[in-house]
């Protein structure tokens, strides 16, 4: 899970762009917007299929 620690004086804007960063690499946004619905098997294969051809 993405993790930023604001120390000292620190501004929050900048934390907060780290955060977002972090969660972009980690693919945070990804995995939650693939399980905001669900997904039948057969059509994850076909979808799959689709993106390699």
């Amino acid at each position: 899970m993405a993790e930023v620690r604001i120390e000292g004086n620190q501004d929050f804007e900048k934390a907060l762009k780290k955060f977002k960063a972090q969660c972009k690499r980690e693919g945070i946004v990804r995995k939650i917007r693939e399980r905001q619905y669900y997904t039948k098997p057969s059509q994850k294969r076909r979808e799959k299929r689709k993106k390699k051809v």
